[in-house]
């Protein structure tokens, strides 16, 4: 009975001194932090108070483990031992996360989609990260981005062209970028960045993030560019791109919607469309992206798709939206392979 009192007593207190070190707000000599971090927004990605709010962020978004296997409680368990040290490193600039694990899933219109799961470790770093640079750089952003910011959803997109359509311009340049977030360079995103975000210590993080890797078969495949979808990250960045061809379409006065890679411009007739479509192409060679042909068309706005709806026009010119039929069957085979599941699980009882 003393051993195990003993031993309990030990743990108690290791754990008590450890989970203080996760959440403290411990300084360090100022020498040592501007030749570490730059300036202290690192050390307020670091805070107390945001680093509680990551993590309540990462256990809501629940996730698989990463590359080290470990779930979020097993993570939780690691960090009660090992934070001061992740700490320390990332204020001195020596923190590397660790290699992504490569995920695939089928999309909608065949195909698959490649994810990067991190660690649970470096999911609370990415969300710590966002949940400061966040505020600084979305209002930054173009009116006319919907996709993965606060407030704003795939709805608005879609409202948004239907008013364009509404107003008479019943061209649509429907682009679709190749493999965007496999394609992203790092040199380019970290200078775009860069203009943003005055802080030496988030740059270099960011840009270790990038440089990380990702894990296929139980091997480190290095990339030097894509920022693959699975990260807190990974949307803020992909924002951060593409918000320089969003301002250009706005300063020359196009109607359009962004989501993420997808962007619809809304024009009066198929010669401006065929215009719009050139400048694109140039806007995105300038950033290494390259339209995806096949997908990509001007056309009329009737028959096409955006974001899963089709726009259609109703008595006395009134312009309506429905769910594209491909969508709406995909949805209902969804719906039988649940109540499929349902049923089969309520058998077996």
């Amino acid at each position: 009975m003393h051993q195990m009192s003993a031993r309990a007593e030990r743990v108690e207190v290791g754990l008590g001194e450890a989970q203080s070190d996760f959440i403290s707000d411990e300084t360090c000599d100022p020498t040592h932090c501007s030749e570490g971090t730059g300036s202290g927004l690192l050390l307020e990605v670091l805070t107390r108070e945001n680093l509680q709010r990551a993590m309540k962020g990462v256990k809501a978004n629940k996730g698989a483990a990463g590359a080290d296997g470990m779930d979020i409680g097993q993570t939780m368990e690691y960090l009660k031992l090992h934070w001061g040290e992740i700490r320390g490193k990332l204020i001195a600039g020596t923190y590397r996360p660790s290699p992504v694990r490569r995920v695939t899933i089928p999309k909608p219109d065949g195909g698959e989609r490649e994810l990067g799961i991190p660690t649970v470790v470096d999911r609370l770093i990415q969300q710590a990260l966002l949940q400061v640079l966040q505020p600084l750089i979305d209002p930054t952003f173009s009116k006319h981005s919907h996709g993965f910011r606060p407030n704003r959803r795939a709805h608005d997109a879609v409202l948004a062209a239907q008013s364009f359509v509404q107003s008479g311009k019943r061209v649509v340049v429907d682009v679709d970028l190749e493999k965007f977030f496999d394609r992203v360079s790092h040199d380019i995103l970290i200078d775009r960045l860069r203009k943003r975000v005055n802080d030496a210590g988030v740059i270099r993080l960011v840009r270790a993030y990038l440089d990380s890797g990702i894990m296929v078969n139980g091997v480190v495949v290095g990339r030097a560019e894509g920022t693959p979808q699975g990260g807190p990250l990974s949307p803020l960045l992909a924002n951060v791109m593409l918000d320089e061809v969003d301002k250009e379409l706005e300063r020359r006065g196009y109607c359009f919607a962004r989501y993420a890679d997808d962007c619809n411009i809304y024009v009066g007739s198929r010669k401006s469309g065929e215009r719009a479509m050139a400048l694109l192409r140039r806007l995105y060679a300038k950033l290494r992206l390259t339209i995806n042909e096949s997908k990509s068309a001007v056309a009329s706005v009737f028959g096409r798709k955006f974001l899963g709806y089709s726009l259609w026009v109703a008595p006395k010119g009134v312009i309506k939206r429905r769910v594209s039929k491909r969508d709406l069957e995909a949805y209902k085979q969804r719906v039988r392979a649940l109540c499929d599941a349902m049923w089969a699980r309520a058998w077996r009882r």
